[in-house]
């Protein structure tokens, strides 16, 4: 059975895009524990492996059952269209005890075993403990898996926003969820999602928040009981070219033909990114980044396009033809 999600008139006026790095966060800890999501993941599993080693998990993945509900208040729905981590977390650590013990408790009862283990009865006897713990620990986790690579994910996620930004300009809400991902299905003003579970929800006047994911991938997720806002969360575009380094896939007559640097560039905007990004990700300076995308831009290689404070670059139809050498 689909979940099912009740709009009314209302609802369809306050739907909206969100970016969370704390969601993020999270999503990047169940992939650890998940070998069916690490698929286009291979080359940051790498990279982070022995800092994730020398962090201690278990308490998070027993709130995170492969069937079954991971509480509203430690993965709570996104604040603001793209509220910084710190303003996320101060959050979480400002959940209400009782309740965070309730929810809590009730995830526990999903993991076969977890409600009576030490672990998860130390967890529900001091509930103002466990949040700051818990809290602790996703913070240590985005500083340790997350927050180094924040920059490349941000650009990747706002990219996304920004493209079905247009696409529901054009086409509508209706027409969008489909387009979204094929297990939306839009019918008389109700949402139908396919996936693991039954979930029923009138929005009552709340609205949609929308929310990309870097790591959720292959899964959506459609809960979020009252009184949280309900948010659907689902898969990235792009997120196949991610962790691949630009450098490695500028075929060499595009480097005889730009020089390195050009072509590096060019060939790194594969998805959208910044100035700050693309500098950090080849290793060059920002001024000499920037050099570039002005010639690439005036070239028609490359298209910007303002995204709150930042600007991001992208390929032409002619700069992707050049840059995977084709034609």
């Amino acid at each position: 059975m689909p979940s099912l999600l009740h709009f009314g008139e209302d609802d369809l006026l306050n739907c909206r895009f969100a970016v969370s790095p704390l969601w993020e966060t999270l999503e990047a800890v169940r992939t650890l524990n998940r070998p069916a999501r690490q698929g286009y993941h291979a080359h940051w599993l790498r990279r982070i492996r022995a800092a994730a080693a020398g962090l201690d998990l278990a308490p998070l993945w027993m709130l995170m059952p492969h069937r079954g509900y991971t509480p509203d208040w430690l993965g709570r729905p996104p604040i603001g269209p793209a509220a910084g981590f710190e303003v996320e977390i101060a959050a979480v650590r400002a959940a209400d005890p009782e309740a965070a013990r309730e929810e809590t408790a009730r995830s526990l009862a999903d993991t076969p075993g977890a409600l009576a283990s030490a672990r998860g009865r130390a967890l529900l006897e001091d509930p103002v403990r466990m949040v700051g713990e818990l809290a602790d620990l996703v913070e240590e986790a985005w500083h340790t898996l997350l927050e180094p690579d924040w920059p490349r994910l941000r650009a990747l996620l706002e990219a996304d926003v920004s493209f079905h930004s247009r696409r529901l300009a054009e086409v509508g809400l209706g027409g969008l969820l489909p387009e979204i991902d094929p297990r939306f299905g839009w019918r008389a003003r109700t949402l139908a999602v396919e996936w693991k579970g039954l979930h029923e929800r009138d929005l009552a006047g709340q609205g949609l928040v929308l929310m990309p994911s870097v790591f959720i991938w292959p899964d959506v997720v459609s809960s979020y009981d009252p009184p949280w806002q309900p948010t659907l969360v689902y898969p990235a575009r792009g997120i196949g070219g991610l962790w691949a380094e630009p450098s490695d896939r500028a075929p060499d007559p595009l480097v005889r033909l730009l020089g390195r640097g050009r072509a590096a560039v060019l060939a790194a905007t594969a998805e959208p990114a910044t100035t700050t990004d693309l500098a950090r990700r080849l290793g060059l300076a920002p001024s000499s980044v920037s050099a570039h995308l002005a010639t690439l831009r005036d070239a028609g290689l490359l298209t910007s396009r303002r995204y709150g404070h930042q600007v991001l670059y992208e390929h032409t139809p002619l700069g992707l033809a050049l840059a995977s050498g084709a034609g």
